[in-house]
């Protein structure tokens, strides 16, 4: 919608909200002749063009960090042609239900959108929409949030994020430094926003060192019920004090912890099986994921390429420079 209170909305069915976020800021894009500024709630769509993702795809002939065919190509392609054949296209995020009005006002067009399954537009905002308290999320995002079939029942309802990644020293060692620092103040952000999409979100962490425990206390930090997911008991055990304190507290922190193995590996290789069975029963039952990690570790490329079999395009790569 525009400032001046015209509006369009939309529907298209079996989509995803990803797609409808790129539709939506492609239209109005297009539909504006001089100078624009798409204000969105999504991420996807701002960072897009805010970090030059799509420069990355480019380069890479339309793959991604992992040499895969970038999602929603299609939608994609069409709308940075647009974008970058133009000089007067800024885009800016704004949190999601934070008292936005414009945000507000859109949110409740794409949940009145969602319901009738048409498409509408008009030249001043409808008097009868609905309430914001259906945080955006209509009826294609309800049927996301759903607990998917085989859940493990040690599990408890909602929609659940995992978060997972590189290890401390990839993230500038293993005391407070700004790379650490900057990582966790970005998953705050993106979990913040996601809460904002999703009141029953949780987070679900296996509480390694690095990114995992990074995104555990990120959620803490926002209120988010966290879940523990333990490979086997005390994996904490060889680690220096003030990291088993760490993990300790956030096992206190946590809503649910989940063991998934009663025996203690007795060796290096056996605790690497041990995580990959973590890892592959951790994707089987999530709803999405985020993976911070530089793009190379072969470790966490292993588990980007587990998470994407089983959870698609509900992927989401947080990438720091290589160490």
């Amino acid at each position: 919608m525009a400032e001046d209170g015209r509006w369009a909305s939309g529907a298209e069915a079996e989509s995803t909200n990803q797609r409808m976020e790129i539709v939506a800021a492609h239209r109005a894009v297009a539909a504006h002749d001089g100078p624009v500024t798409v204000v969105s709630d999504s991420t996807y769509v701002v960072n897009c063009f805010r970090d030059g993702w799509w420069k990355g795809w480019l380069k890479r002939d339309w793959k991604n960090s992992q040499k895969k065919p970038v999602a929603n190509r299609e939608l994609w392609e069409p709308f940075i042609e647009l974008v970058t054949g133009r000089d007067d296209v800024d885009f800016e995020w704004v949190k999601g239900h934070s008292g936005d009005e414009m945000n507000d006002v859109a949110d409740r067009l794409a949940v009145a959108a969602s319901h009738s399954q048409t498409e509408d537009s008009g030249d001043t905002i409808p008097d009868d929409l609905g309430d914001a308290d259906d945080n955006g999320r209509g009826a294609a995002s309800a049927s996301a949030t759903a607990t998917p079939a085989g859940r493990d029942r040690r599990l408890p309802e909602g929609r659940l994020i995992g978060v997972f990644g590189v290890r401390p020293t990839e993230l500038g060692g293993y005391d407070a430094n700004p790379v650490s620092d900057a990582i966790g103040r970005r998953l705050q952000e993106i979990l913040a926003a996601k809460r904002l999409m999703d009141d029953d979100l949780r987070v679900v962490s296996g509480l390694r060192l690095g990114a995992e425990q990074l995104g555990a206390e990120a959620a803490t930090a926002e209120g988010i019920p966290l879940v523990a997911v333990l490979p086997f008991p005390d994996p904490d055990s060889p680690w220096p004090e003030s990291s088993r304190r760490r993990f300790r507290l956030l096992c206190d922190a946590a809503e649910t912890v989940v063991t998934l193995e009663r025996k203690v590996p007795d060796s290096k290789a056996k605790v690497g099986g041990a995580l990959r069975r973590r890892d592959s029963w951790m994707a089987r039952n999530l709803d999405e994921a985020i993976v911070v990690w530089d793009g190379q570790e072969t470790f966490t490329g292993r588990l980007v390429k587990t998470l994407r079999d089983q959870l698609g395009d509900d992927v989401w790569e947080e990438l720091i420079p290589p160490s």
